[in-house]
């Protein structure tokens, strides 16, 4: 049946029922239930359903319902963040493709708020082109809460092996002088994601002259409460095959730069700040290289923990287009890949916009971003 919640939390059956029962099913340990709405009912005891991300809270009883109503669930209840509109894209892949793993080597995560790690890698393929047709988060047991993101920046191909040998704090002023050679993202996961699968015609390349030799890793750890002695040991694992697809993958990264200028003033309910990735900018990287453009397939929104809602905006010729991506319920542990319906095609010449909704009410002091 169709209930809704007051302020006070109390249980309320809907005069309006939107939910329709498709089928039931019990056995001796599940009891399984499938349902069906509209996703948007005009009922405004319902939340409409978009592609934003939407929270499922789940409660359950041991009995089923009496006369008098719902028996308190107690403990037995939950939630969990989903994109019901752009659910994971799962491909078949055979169990027998190939796979390396980059993973840090027993990093010790100090104990402060925020720490980025990097760590080289030499990509084991080589000599012959493959794709990566999937790349998935190695998570330590227990992290899953301390890892915030990862990325992986394509290195100069003209080091050596000596810069494997050891990891450094990024950013920081005695980082080795061969991490200032890693600029290109080749990908990005981060927190509350699961592993990312390319569509079956579109491959990260590895494996030639033009690819990816060394490879840097960052860890984006984020330890609030200041935990000691953490040890982590996390990283990617990256599936790949001989059997070439059609087209090669490559990230544009869009939005706003990480800088002092940037601040958000406390107790704001709502902040908004834009990057613009301006028509010149794209037609400077795209033009000579891409003068028929780039396909974007999926989009990775990313935000911190005052981020509510990111929406990327897209203009031809002056001209705004539909939302190439947008989450106006964005979950900070919740950060997935935005598989796209269609593929959009970006020229040189058009503008990007990354606007980004902020909420700081309760901050007492200035957020740097």
């Amino acid at each position: 049946q169709d209930y809704f919640t007051d302020e006070n939390r109390v249980l309320k059956k809907d005069p309006q029922q939107d939910y329709h029962l498709e089928y039931a099913m019990e056995n001796s340990t599940h009891t399984i239930l499938a349902f069906s709405r509209e996703l948007h009912t005009c009922d405004t005891n319902d939340k409409s359903i978009t592609e934003s991300t939407v929270r499922v809270i789940w409660a359950y009883h041991h009995k089923d319902m009496g006369e008098a109503g719902q028996n308190y669930h107690g403990s037995n209840r939950g939630t969990k963040s989903l994109r019901l509109l752009n659910p994971e894209r799962e491909e078949v892949l055979s169990a027998s493709l190939p796979f390396f793993d980059l993973t840090n080597k027993d990093v010790p995560v100090p104990d402060k708020d925020t720490t980025y790690w990097c760590q080289m890698f030499k990509i084991p393929v080589q000599h012959e082109k493959h794709h990566v047709t999937k790349v998935e988060p190695l998570i330590q047991k227990g992290h899953e809460n301390l890892v915030h993101h990862i990325l992986l920046y394509q290195c100069s191909s003209n080091l050596n092996d000596s810069v494997l040998d050891y990891g450094h704090e990024c950013y920081h002023p005695n980082m080795p002088d061969s991490f200032l050679t890693c600029e290109t993202v080749i990908f990005a996961w981060a927190i509350g994601g699961e592993g990312f699968t390319y569509p079956p015609h579109v491959g990260l390349s590895i494996g030639t002259a033009a690819d990816p030799l060394f490879v840097l890793m960052e860890v984006h750890y984020d330890n609030p409460s200041y935990t000691e002695g953490l040890i982590d040991n996390s990283g990617l694992r990256l599936i790949y095959t001989p059997v070439l697809r059609k087209y090669d993958a490559g990230v544009i990264e869009a939005g706003l730069w990480v800088s002092l200028f940037h601040n958000i003033p406390p107790g704001m309910p709502e902040f908004v700040s834009e990057g613009h990735c301006t028509l010149e900018c794209l037609e400077e990287a795209l033009g000579a290289e891409r003068p028929a453009g780039i396909q974007v397939f999926a989009v990775l929104l990313h935000a911190h923990l005052a981020g509510r809602a990111i929406r990327m905006r897209h203009f031809h010729n002056g001209e705004e287009q539909k939302l190439l991506a947008y989450d106006d319920e964005f979950d900070f542990n919740f950060q997935e890949f935005q598989y796209l319906k269609e593929e959009r095609t970006i020229l040189p010449g058009d503008n990007l916009i990354t606007e980004c909704h902020y909420s700081t009410v309760d901050r007492i002091r200035m957020t740097w971003v």
